[in-house]
């Protein structure tokens, strides 16, 4: 019973993501709120790997070139568009799009690793984009041909660009590297990359103009999403194995859906709850 607490605590921690984002954004710009996220991480995850292994986490010369593609794609590019794309995009209806990351890593993995497509992941495939585009084109997909989608949506489309990019690597890294080493690794050569960028963004008016929300929603995001939502997901693939532990990940959009109509009083539309449904199913369907 405690594993599966565990587990869904972490997926509802990973679904606030999206409504603490969508606060922060308003306030101050992607780079400097990604940044200082990810220092928060940083520091939280080097001292977990450190107590885990103890000693300071290590890193070599053959691991660094796998290492700097997963900070590039899952801690830089991804919330460089995490936090551009919710400054307009509604925390529910972005986490809707960012749902079908599990379809597109099986289309490419088929692609570009050959790997066998059944009967259900098409159907579970089609289901799934399905449902997408009747979330971005607000309940008519034929929509999408007349007119072109928004920025904030292009954003989040970038975002499950970029995580497909750090899940399909990441499955070659963590063959060589402990998990949680090639996390904490990421996010820090991620943040490193990160500061340059947030520094000639405003990074040093936004810390001074952050006020208390600002700094709980970065600690929130830092420690608490990604550092203990990461230990307790971590424990429960230990306990219960990834694919059983995995299932749990199509919760993240429902809680961020949710926590948006009663935190942010975010509209529930019927389009978004039939295109998140159609997303959902063929997320399951797919991974069944």
């Amino acid at each position: 019973m405690r594993v599966y607490l565990l587990l869904i605590g972490s997926v509802c921690c990973w679904g606030a993501t999206w409504i603490s984002g969508r606060v922060l954004a308003q306030d101050m710009g992607p780079f400097s709120a990604a940044f200082l996220r990810f220092l928060a991480a940083s520091v939280f995850l080097f001292f977990w790997s450190c107590r885990t292994f103890g000693h300071a986490p290590k890193l070599t010369r053959k691991q660094l070139p796998g290492l700097i593609l997963l900070g590039v794609s899952g801690v830089f590019s991804y919330n460089f568009f995490f936090f551009s794309g919710l400054k307009t995009v509604a925390a529910g209806r972005a986490a809707l799009i960012i749902a079908c990351i599990p379809v597109v890593i099986c289309l490419a993995s088929a692609v570009l690793f050959r790997e066998r497509l059944t009967a259900k992941k098409i159907i579970g495939t089609l289901l799934s984009l399905t449902g997408v585009s009747i979330v971005l084109a607000h309940g008519n997909p034929f929509n999408l041909l007349a007119e072109p989608i928004s920025s904030g949506d292009v954003m989040i489309l970038g975002c499950v660009a970029s995580w497909v990019v750090y899940s399909m690597a990441g499955s070659r890294v963590m063959r060589s590297v402990d998990p949680l080493l090639a996390v904490t690794w990421s996010c820090i050569i991620g943040d490193v990359l990160l500061f340059p960028f947030a520094l000639s963004h405003g990074l040093l008016g936004d810390i001074r103009a952050a006020g208390a929300i600002d700094w709980g929603n970065l600690l929130f995001l830092g420690v608490v999403a990604t550092g203990l939502a990461f230990t307790w997901y971590y424990q429960g693939i230990k306990a219960i194995g990834p694919a059983r532990a995995g299932i749990f990940i199509n919760l993240v959009p429902v809680f961020a859906v949710m926590l948006g109509f009663l935190i942010l009083g975010e509209p529930v539309y019927i389009s978004l709850l039939v295109g998140g449904a159609l997303t959902l199913s063929g997320v399951w369907l797919t991974n069944r």
